[in-house]
């Protein structure tokens, strides 16, 4: 069993809850941690890179002169990627760059990010994390507290909008419902906070670890 500290929001330890490795498939995958964040990272690019090539470009198909007896270098259309204003020889176009894991894998990398996590000692739970109004200053306080600010992954059961809007202009921080969770989200970023019924729900819901989150 792994031991995880739980914190309240002042950043002071109340306790701590375990988790069996097992529930993360028992160890750690290298080679697949590293397929997922390559297949994650593919599937964000915007591919919009694009350069023309010599059957892109304006220009005239007529042959510039005659093939012999003019004393210059043979040459053809003024389209040529040799020529100034001439298309580009190998012309960036769009790409495919998706890549697809299989449901299983995904699953199995994102369990096995957490066990990462917690292995390095930087998972931390948070007990009653919820705010009346949006409040920046406090969860920044709370982020320093728990030794988060510089990158963190917070996991709620369900999204609270206040904790959501409370966080998002933190840099290098990301608030999510735990069934959203991926490996990537989760190897981005220094710390893991769970709160406490988002990790009651993921030790004890099954479903959730089988289930599709990506």
């Amino acid at each position: 069993m792994i031991d995880v500290p739980v914190y309240n929001m002042d950043g002071k330890q109340s306790g701590t809850v375990q988790i069996d490795p097992a529930l993360l498939g028992g160890e750690v995958r290298p080679q697949l941690l590293k397929q997922a964040v390559v297949m994650y990272q593919a599937n964000a690019r915007q591919n919009t890179s694009a350069t023309k090539s010599r059957g892109m470009v304006k220009g005239s198909t007529r042959k510039l002169y005659r093939q012999k007896g003019t004393g210059n270098a043979r040459m053809g259309t003024i389209r040529t990627n040799v020529r100034r204003g001439g298309g580009v020889a190998f012309a960036k176009g769009a790409q495919n760059y998706t890549q697809v894991l299989p449901k299983k894998m995904r699953r199995l990398a994102r369990n096995n990010a957490i066990l990462v996590k917690l292995l390095a000692g930087d998972v931390a739970v948070v007990d009653g994390l919820a705010f009346e109004k949006p409040r920046t200053r406090l969860f920044a306080t709370m982020m320093r507290a728990l030794e988060a600010e510089r990158g963190c992954t917070v996991a709620m059961k369900d999204l609270d909008r206040n904790v959501f809007l409370s966080g998002r202009n933190i840099p290098k921080t990301d608030v999510k419902p735990v069934r959203e969770l991926n490996a990537y989200d989760i190897l981005r970023r220094r710390k893991l906070v769970f709160t406490r019924e988002a990790f009651d729900c993921l030790v004890n819901d099954p479903v959730l670890l089988r289930g599709e989150t990506d």
